[in-house]
């Protein structure tokens, strides 16, 4: 039989381990800093050829900041979720900008999330291919390959985890 002191002590240390993983988060944010000097450049790029920009060209770079909007969501919503999931309660209750779907995103929830966040981010690199293919005339056909197989790999991901998620909350407590 197991000491109770050692098993509490043990127990104590193993709770406290989670904030082994705070120091990712403080990555995460690093991650968005980083999307956020990507936008800025970006929009210096676009932003010079603005007058000159043709319809596929400004739709691409409109799709290319969609796809920098999605991609920061992603990470706020693994950030967020996840921060006060595993490690500590957000201590933001009565803050005005608290997001809605805060405290009531659960695990499966944030997968699904994280599901149709990437299918939509592989939606737009496969939209942004195919106009590309269609302005250039030029098809890369292995690369499609991999977009479309990418991308049916994440539709088939998103309906299991879906399906998954409904049967698991529809079924009966017993």
């Amino acid at each position: 039989m197991v000491d109770k002191t050692i098993e509490g002590a043990f127990e104590k240390a193993l709770f406290a381990a989670r904030w082994l993983v705070a120091p990712i988060y403080l990555g995460l944010i690093f991650c968005i800093a980083m999307l956020l000097v990507v936008l800025v450049k970006y929009m210096a790029i676009v932003g010079k050829q603005a007058l000159t920009l043709n319809m596929h060209d400004a739709t691409v770079a409109t799709l290319s900041f969609i796809d920098l909007a999605l991609i920061a969501n992603l990470v706020l919503i693994v950030l967020y979720t996840g921060y006060s999931s595993f490690v500590s309660s957000l201590n933001i209750e009565n803050h005005p900008d608290k997001p809605g779907w805060l405290g009531k995103v659960d695990f499966s929830d944030l997968k699904l999330k994280l599901f149709a966040s990437m299918l939509a981010i592989t939606g737009i690199e496969l939209l942004k291919a195919f106009m590309d293919m269609r302005e250039t005339g030029v098809v890369n056909v292995a690369v499609m390959r991999w977009l479309i197989a990418i991308h049916v790999a994440f539709l088939a991901t998103t309906l299991a985890s879906a399906v998954s998620h409904r049967l698991g909350t529809s079924q009966p407590e017993s």
